[in-house]
């Protein structure tokens, strides 16, 4: 560059531009991790494609209600889903199966077919009685071979008692409701004794689909329910059979399966002798795990054409009484591990960037997923990244569907909303175990309630005169911008850290508390909170809580209210604002003249009379505060205060009457004297001295300095607690 200057005398020149160099900032920023389950460790996130990322989610056997264990994990990656998306601003492909086809589904299918047709045309009662007679004895033994499972054991003793009951109950009575009565408590045994006797005469296809095209229509609404949102892709294994069989022949001609009476295995010995492979990478403490590979085998699956225990069916031939399908090996249908890995490659290929699902997958079903898909391709890394979720207890103990110890997702929406159900889920690390309790929904509810209020205030302040008025910054001022700028560096580092939600929302709630210390100043100080500022604070939290799935998307701010509530805050907000007002001048006159009638009904109007309207007020020393709030959460919240007053009084009365007994106690035994307190007792002293205090034992002989000691010490206490309450009484 050239650039010309101007001397004194009016001449010019040119000079060459010589420019400092400029320093460029230094600033890498924070790298998303994320736990891998594959490394044990958090690894930096790192797509294979660019910003694409390619994930492949584990998706439910669908064979009876969703519960709150499902929940645990759809929950959970539905909110890292989100995040990776719309903070991260990845481009997320999410793939989900649905294991339409499965041992779990085809015993319930046919146990519940023969249940039925059993109960439309009910036998003879001597038949009956026989029947449900067997199913007990297969119940007793099925609980005598239980000693090492005692919780298993002792639900099944309480379904034994209650069929008993029955029993006992249709003996002794021959109307039809005793005996209906006794089917109904005979369901499970009797199903299936009727499943080892008719099994095996099943042959309807429609039959089995009919029970997963039912769970699975209702799973889907539990989701939709819980705000969780749906797969780009979804996949059902009975729309995959063809491409299962080829993919399984694909592995045989690889060295790493074989073919048994017509089902297929996989050759762990082959697999882990081949260097190139690596079996069970995610849990190899697991290694020869009988009681876990069975249940990843199936109840229905035969053991014995098996070079190794080890070794799991890829494709299992079916016997009388299972659906079947058409292979290379005969007639049969897949096992439980391929569906997934035919699945999941069909649509992401021979490698994906993360691979999700409940802890409790990863032996066998995970680690077998890995092995075989690595043995179809022919490479070490079908999964980059394998994220699991924790476990789910209920109220302390680990959930199980097998002990009957569960919620389902409609019982727990009954008692909680959605966005409490999930504000549970957000309060807890996502690998940790959770328990879902009342002490936990308590946790959550409270937290739903501080953002609610919070977003209330901000609404209170934004409507009023300072809402978008910008001020000089005072001292306060600044101190809540420097919160809320720490607070966004704070959460970002969260989200950084292996989706710490439970930190972002300590950030979150500290913010709110800074806003709540700030706004308790400005009042006290008599001056206008910075109106923009807490604009923005409030626009901040709530695209937090967009982001997590807590509020619907093009929410301005706080949560969301249906158009009906939206119109009526349009409509009535004006006029409430003036009869708050007028509210509040009479009030302060009654302060003022101590008018206690009048503060009484003022009290009335806002604790009972607007809550009932869908309006709380709250009294400031700068003026009431209106705040609209849905009718039922005030009716909520006044029952609950009702609720915690009674509690209250109830607790004041218990201790006033514990108090009174200890109080009658204490006068009950400060009517014996000291002086008679050791004569005619079981001890039988024979000598006192002139107080009464004993010298001498029954045999006469005189009482030791030690023993003495204890007998005065406790003569003293008699002889204070009596001229308590009758020496003074005397006087």
């Amino acid at each position: 560059l050239v650039y010309e200057t101007m001397s004194a005398d009016g001449e010019t020149s040119s000079k060459p531009s010589v420019l400092p160099p400029w320093a460029k900032p230094e600033n890498e920023g924070t790298p998303l991790k994320l736990y891998n389950s594959l490394t044990k460790s958090k690894e930096v996130f790192v797509p294979a494609d660019g910003n694409r990322v390619s994930w492949y989610g584990c998706g439910p056997t669908v064979y009876d209600a969703s519960h709150m264990g499902h929940a645990r994990s759809y929950i959970t990656f539905d909110i890292i889903r989100r995040v990776l998306r719309d903070y991260f601003k990845y481009d997320v492909l999410y793939v989900m199966n649905i294991t339409d086809l499965d041992d779990k589904i085809i015993l319930k299918a046919r146990r519940q077919h023969l249940f039925q047709q059993y109960t439309e045309n009910l036998p003879e009662k001597a038949t009956v009685l026989a029947d449900v007679a067997e199913a007990r004895e297969k119940l007793v033994q099925k609980i005598d071979g239980l000693t090492e499972e005692p919780e298993k054991q002792a639900m099944h003793k309480k379904a034994l008692e209650a069929l008993d009951v029955a029993l006992a109950a249709a003996k002794a009575d021959d109307t039809a409701e005793t005996l209906g009565a006794l089917v109904e408590a005979s369901t499970d045994p009797l199903s299936a004794l009727l499943d080892s006797r008719f099994g095996s005469t099943v042959s309807d296809h429609s039959i089995f689909g009919k029970v997963s095209r039912r769970w699975e229509y209702e799973f889907h609404k539990d989701m939709e329910a819980l705000n969780v949102e749906g797969p780009d892709v979804l996949k059902r294994v009975t729309e995959c059979v063809p491409e299962i069989v080829a993919y399984i022949q694909q592995i045989i001609t690889n060295g790493f399966a074989y073919e048994s009476n017509g089902s297929v295995y996989f050759d762990v010995a082959a697999f882990q002798a081949d260097p190139q492979h690596h079996y069970l990478k995610l849990m190899p403490e697991a290694a020869g795990n009988a009681k876990a590979l069975a249940e990843g085998e199936g109840e229905l699956t035969a053991t014995g054409d098996k070079k190794s225990s080890n070794d799991f069916a890829l494709w299992k031939a079916s016997k009388p009484g299972e659906p079947e399908w058409d292979s290379p090996w005969g007639k049969g249908r897949p096992g439980w591990h391929i569906e997934c890995s035919v699945m999941a490659s069909e649509k992401l290929g021979q490698s994906m960037d993360i691979h999700s699902g409940g802890v409790d997958l990863k032996f066998p079903h995970h680690d077998n997923e890995l092995a075989q898909s690595e043995a179809y391709f022919g490479h070490d890394q079908w999964v980059n990244y394998f994220l699991h979720s924790g476990h789910l207890h209920i109220d302390g103990l680990k959930m199980s569907k097998s002990l009957k110890n569960f919620v389902t997702i409609k019982q727990a929406l009954e008692k909680y909303s959605a966005r409490q159900i999930r504000f549970m889920f957000l309060l807890h690390g996502w690998r940790n175990t959770l328990d879902y309790s009342d002490g936990t929904m308590t946790e959550a509810v409270g937290c739903e309630k501080a953002f609610n209020e919070f977003f209330l205030n901000a609404k209170s302040v934004i409507r009023g005169e300072a809402g978008s008025t910008f001020a000089k910054f005072d001292e306060l001022d600044t101190k809540l911008l420097a919160s809320f700028q720490a607070a966004r560096n704070a959460a970002h580092a969260a989200l950084c850290d292996n989706i710490d939600t439970p930190q972002v929302f300590r950030v979150l709630r500290d913010l709110i508390s800074d806003v709540n210390v700030y706004l308790m100043n400005k009042e006290a100080g008599g001056a206008a909170p910075q109106g923009p500022l807490i604009k923005e604070i409030a626009q901040y939290q709530t695209s937090m809580l967009t982001l997590f799935g807590l509020i619907g998307m093009g929410s301005a701010i706080g949560f969301p209210v249906d158009q009906e509530q939206q119109s009526l805050e349009d409509a009535v907000l004006p006029d409430l604002l003036k009869f708050a007002d007028v509210r509040d001048k009479v009030r302060q006159l009654a302060l003022q003249t101590k008018n206690v009638a009048i503060l009484k009904l003022c009290d009335q109007v806002r604790d009972d009379t607007m809550p009932d309207l869908g309006v709380r007020l709250e009294d400031k020393e700068t003026g009431s505060v209106v705040k609209l709030v849905d009718r039922e959460t005030l009716m909520q919240e006044r029952q609950r205060e009702l609720e915690r007053r009674a509690a209250q009084q109830k607790k004041k009365e218990e201790a006033a009457k514990k108090r009174a007994a200890e109080e009658a106690a204490k006068r009950e035994k400060a009517k014996m004297p000291a002086e008679e307190m050791f004569k005619n007792t079981e001890d039988g002293y024979t000598q006192f001295d002139d107080r009464g205090i004993p010298t001498h034992d029954k045999d006469g002989e005189e009482l030791v300095k030690g023993t003495r000691k204890r007998l005065e010490k406790a003569w003293k206490v008699q002889d204070k607690l009596h001229k308590k309450y009758f020496g003074e009484a005397k006087k």
